[in-house]
Parts: structure tokens; C-alpha cells; sequence
């Protein structure tokens, strides 16, 4: 097991892998941008590393320097939460040939998954379901492009293969506009990723966001951890999260979730991951697997018991997988709400100091958060600040306890989202459950 690992990053994720180390014994290293040097974990590390000036290319994506941190604290592994550097495998093959370990997958799987194209091909050959779509890059002729979009059928998708959050998109939905579509998208794919490869599939119109969590050792071992629903999102960003999927039938539940464990298997995963999926109809369509932990896993770990984190490090420090497939059972429903520093209609950011922070509490209640009264959100970073997380013995419980705990949730002195999670968890249509991506944006005008 490693006796000290670095985190390089912030905020809540940083708090949460703090406090696991903690757990297992493992001493920690907080490393940290010039306006971050109060933060809770901060704090509470063992030690500290200030990396750069506040903007993220100087310090929390700056390489050298969070490795020039390892090197000078004897940290020998780097937990790079989610975000920044966590999917960059650059940085993960830097970390290695520098004589550490990054607690994630190989370089070349987090490559050939940040690949939307080779990722689509890895997941057909382990039988996980797909778009229909090109099966690789688009042709560079137009005919070709012209010919593949009519065998899909429209309304179809351009994306970006090396794009993600929801960028690096384009829906097509007559034959007249696909060139210019496909034009347009390769141009804005080499400026924003420096890749101008693009691919095309079949456009849904009315899915839902539903996702797998899995775990594997790199060592032939792997298992699934149930799924996740979540549909609610504005301009591709989640809002709200909730375990498991409601109103999925078991069966086809239980198919793609044993073709995700294969396809962890065949590509030699290693960590926590998730494969995100559309879902219509009652079918399943891959469209990423994210290589690190997600924003959303404490609902997972509240239906499971299982600590994602403390696997996830054991893991990557080389132990086989503690957990069989048989072991894992999920045990009733949570939901999670993330709390932003932002205007509740505008999403305008907010900074600025909260002058009064109050977590609620109470049974399944937990909050995962870096806030404390008198600290100063800055500008600089994204505006989550809080995560409210609830568990009851079924969903309607869990959605009861949610609306107790955000109308005791006090941030005073900024702005957040917090009218607009109450809206939310009040709203019928989610109340019933099974809402699709697009509910909140038509909800909210947008």
C-alpha cells in the first residue's frame, strides 16, 4: 500500500480523498494554487505544496510542477480526483516514466477511451451496446458522408472524437445541412482539442442519461457497482443524480451491466470508471466512458456500502479486487444535488464570501463539501460547492429526506442553485421518475 499519496486537486473531491487516506493510514500531500491556500484540505493534510498562480494552466494543470511536488514531498502515487488532470494520459505517463504511480488506469487505455472512435470500436468487439453511427472517422469526401448519414436515417449527430462535456457537437436534421455540419464541427474540434476528427451517429430525440459504475484491478478482476440515472442536465452539465435507474427492467439492466465488466476485462481497466450510456426505449447506446471517479459516485457508494475511493486507491497500488460480483447488492435508492455558487435563473457564477455555512443532517443525510463559514469562493474554478447526498429504503424516501435537507441547507453571502434543487425535487414529473435529457432545459425555457 502507498504511504503517502499527492492530490492534485481541489475542493470537495480533494476533502473526499483526503479523508479515505486518512482512513487507511496513508499520509497526504495537498498541493495548491496561490488563491486555494485556505482550503479545508488544505488544512488538513499533512502537508502542503502551494504549485502556481490562480489561473488552472499555471498550477493545477501545470505538470512539472505538481511532479516537481511529488519528488520534493516523497509522495510515490497522485490521486487526480476528477476534472484538471484526472483523464490526461499524458500527465498519467509522465507520472509513471518519473518513477510514481497514478491512480487511474494505464496511459493507453485512458488514450484509447478518450477516443470516441476507438472507444466505439473497443466496446462493440466486448458486446456493449452502441449508436448507430460511421464506425470510425467520417469519410473526407461528401458523398461518402452523404451516403453513411442516409443509411442512419436522420435526425443524426456530428461529434468531435476527442471532444467531451458536451462540446464538439452538432445535430444535423436534413440532408442539405450535413456538409457545412460536418465542416463547422471539424473546425471547432481542431481549435478546441487539437484533433479534427469526427464521427457521426443516429440522434436520439428523447433518451435518458443512464451510467455504470465499475471497478477492476487490471488483473482479469472486475465488477459492476449498479447504475446511475442522470438525465437532468443543462447544456450537457448534470444537476441531479440519482441510484439505481428507476423503471429499467432487470434484465436488460443486468446485459449491459455484464457487458461493461467484460469490456473492462478486454481492455485491461484499472480504478474506478464509468460507461455512459443513452437509454430509449428500452435499450442501451454507449457514448463515453469516463476513466476516473465521477462527480456523482456518493450514491453509488450509498446503495452499495462500498467506499469507491479507498478500492480505487487499493487497487491502483497494485492489490487484486477485494469484491466479487456476488458481494455487491444495492440496497435501496439515493439521490444527489449539487449545490453551485451561481444565480438560480441566470447561472450566472457567484463568488465571494459565505458569511454563514449550515449542513443539514439527520438519518441517510450526507454532504460532501469544502465550505466553512467565512471562506472566500473564487472566481477562478468551477462554482460547484456542495454536494447534498440522501439514501432511504426506497425512492420515494430518499426524495423525501432530499427536500427536508435542502430546506435546511444555509449558504449565506453568495448566490447558489439551491431554490432551483428545491424546484426540482418538488417537480412532478421527476417525482414519477424517468424524465429524459432534455426535461430541465424545456422546464427552465432554455
Amino acid at each position: 500500500m502507498f504511504d503517502k499519496i499527492l492530490i492534485a486537486n481541489r475542493g470537495e473531491i480533494a476533502l473526499r480523498i483526503l479523508r479515505a487516506c486518512k482512513e487507511m493510514g496513508i499520509a497526504t500531500v495537498a498541493v495548491h494554487s496561490l488563491v486555494d491556500r485556505n482550503l479545508k484540505h488544505v488544512r488538513l493534510a499533512d502537508e502542503s505544496v502551494c504549485i502556481g498562480p490562480n489561473p488552472s494552466p499555471q498550477s493545477y494543470l501545470n505538470v512539472p510542477a505538481i511532479i516537481s511536488a511529488m519528488e520534493i514531498t516523497d509522495a510515490v502515487a497522485v490521486h487526480p480526483g476528477y476534472g484538471f488532470l484526472a483523464e490526461n494520459a499524458d500527465f498519467a505517463e509522465q507520472v509513471q516514466k518519473s518513477g510514481f504511480t497514478f491512480i487511474g488506469p494505464a496511459a493507453d487505455v485512458i488514450r484509447l477511451m478518450g477516443d470516441k472512435v476507438s472507444a466505439i470500436a473497443a466496446m462493440k468487439k466486448a458486446g456493449v451496446p452502441t449508436v448507430p453511427g460511421s464506425d470510425g472517422s467520417l469519410p473526407d469526401n461528401s458523398e461518402g458522408c452523404l451516403e453513411i448519414a442516409r443509411k442512419i436515417g436522420y435526425p443524426v449527430i456530428i461529434k468531435a472524437a476527442s471532444g467531451g462535456g458536451g462540446r464538439g457537437m452538432r445535430v444535423v436534421e436534413h440532408e442539405a445541412d450535413l456538409i457545412n455540419a460536418i465542416a463547422v464541427t471539424k473546425s471547432e474540434a481542431q481549435a478546441a482539442f487539437g484533433d479534427g476528427t469526427v464521427y457521426m451517429e443516429k440522434f436520439l430525440q428523447n433518451p435518458r442519461h443512464v451510467e455504470i459504475q465499475v471497478m477492476s484491478d487490471g488483473q482479469g478482476n472486475a465488477v459492476h457497482l449498479g447504475d446511475r440515472d442522470c438525465s437532468l442536465q443543462r447544456r450537457h452539465q448534470k444537476v441531479l443524480e440519482e441510484a439505481p435507474a428507476p423503471g429499467i427492467p432487470d434484465a436488460v439492466r443486468r446485459r449491459v451491466q455484464e457487458a461493461c465488466v467484460q469490456a473492462c476485462i478486454d481492455i485491461g481497466y484499472r480504478g474506478a470508471g464509468t460507461f455512459e450510456f443513452l437509454y430509449e426505449d428500452q435499450h442501451f447506446y454507449f457514448i463515453e466512458m469516463n476513466t476516473r471517479i465521477q462527480v456523482e459516485h456518493p450514491v453509488t457508494e450509498m446503495v452499495t456500502g462500498i467506499d469507491l475511493i479507498k478500492e480505487q486507491i487499493r487497487v491502483c497500488a497494485g492489490e487484486k479486487l477485494s469484491l466479487q460480483q456476488a458481494d455487491i447488492a444495492i440496497r435501496g435508492h439515493s439521490f444527489e444535488c449539487r449545490i453551485n455558487a451561481e444565480d438560480p435563473r441566470t447561472f450566472f457564477p457567484s463568488p465571494g464570501t459565505v458569511n454563514n455555512f449550515h449542513m443539514p443532517g439527520g438519518f441517510g443525510v450526507r454532504i460532501d463539501s469544502h465550505l466553512y463559514s467565512g471562506y472566500s469562493v473564487p472566481p477562478n474554478y468551477d462554482s460547484m460547492i456542495a454536494k447534498v447526498i440522501t439514501h432511504g429504503e426506497d425512492r420515494d424516501t430518499a426524495l423525501a429526506r432530499m427536500r427536508v435537507a435542502l430546506s435546511e441547507l444555509v449558504v449565506d453571502g453568495i448566490k447558489t442553485n439551491i431554490p432551483l434543487q428545491e424546484e426540482l425535487v418538488r417537480d412532478e414529473a421527476f417525482a414519477k421518475g424517468g424524465v429524459n435529457i432534455h426535461y430541465l432545459e424545456k422546464k427552465l425555457g432554455l
